[in-house]
C-alpha cells in the first residue's frame, strides 16, 4: 500500500496551516491592535484553518481521482471510476495536518493574558515551525537542512507580509 501522503506533502500541509494562521494573526493584530480578545483569536484562527483544511482536503480528493483517470489504459473501457477509501483517508490526513498545525499557534492566546504579547509569541512559534518544516524538507531532499529551514522560514515571513500588505 502506498503512503497516503509522502514526506513533502505532509510538511507542505503543515506549512500551509502555519502560513494561514500567521497571516490571520498578523492581519488581526494590525486591524484590532490591542483590543484583541484571546477567545476571538482562538476561534477565528481555528475556523480559518478548518475552512482551509476542508478546501485542501477536497483538492486532495480531486487530485487523486483525476490522477487515477489519467492513468487508465483506455478511458473508454473499464468500470466507472469511484472515490476510494484511500482517497477519503488522504483527505482526512490533509485536513488533520492543516487543522492540528493551528494549535501551537493559538496556545499563546489561551495561556497569556496580554493579547499583544500573545500575538508576538504566536508569530515566533510560527516562524520556528516554518524553520522546522524547512529542516524536514532539507532532509527529505538531501540538501542542507539548516539552510532549507532558514529559506522556508524567510519565504514564509515574506509571503505573510505580502498577504497582509495586499489586504489579508
Amino acid at each position: 500500500m502506498r503512503r497516503i501522503l509522502d514526506p513533502f506533502d505532509r510538511v507542505s500541509e503543515i506549512i500551509f496551516g502555519v502560513i494561514m494562521v500567521l497571516t490571520f494573526t498578523s492581519t488581526f493584530s494590525v486591524v484590532q491592535s490591542y483590543q484583541l480578545e484571546a477567545r476571538t483569536m482562538v476561534v477565528s484562527a481555528l475556523s480559518c484553518n478548518v475552512a482551509w483544511g476542508v478546501v485542501d482536503a477536497f483538492m486532495y480528493v480531486l487530485g487523486a481521482f483525476t490522477q487515477r483517470l489519467r492513468e487508465r489504459p483506455d478511458p473508454d473501457q473499464g468500470a466507472p471510476q469511484r472515490l476510494t477509501a484511500q482517497d477519503w483517508v488522504g483527505a482526512g490526513a490533509v485536513f488533520a495536518l492543516v487543522f492540528l498545525s493551528t494549535f501551537p499557534l493559538v496556545m499563546p492566546f489561551i495561556l497569556m493574558s496580554d493579547p499583544g504579547r500573545a500575538v508576538r509569541v504566536s508569530n515566533l512559534i510560527a516562524v520556528v515551525m516554518l524553520f522546522g518544516c524547512g529542516v524536514q524538507l532539507g532532509h527529505h531532499a538531501r540538501w542542507r537542512p539548516w539552510r532549507t529551514g532558514a529559506a522556508v522560514a524567510a519565504v514564509g515571513v515574506v509571503l505573510v507580509a505580502l498577504t497582509v500588505a495586499l489586504g489579508g
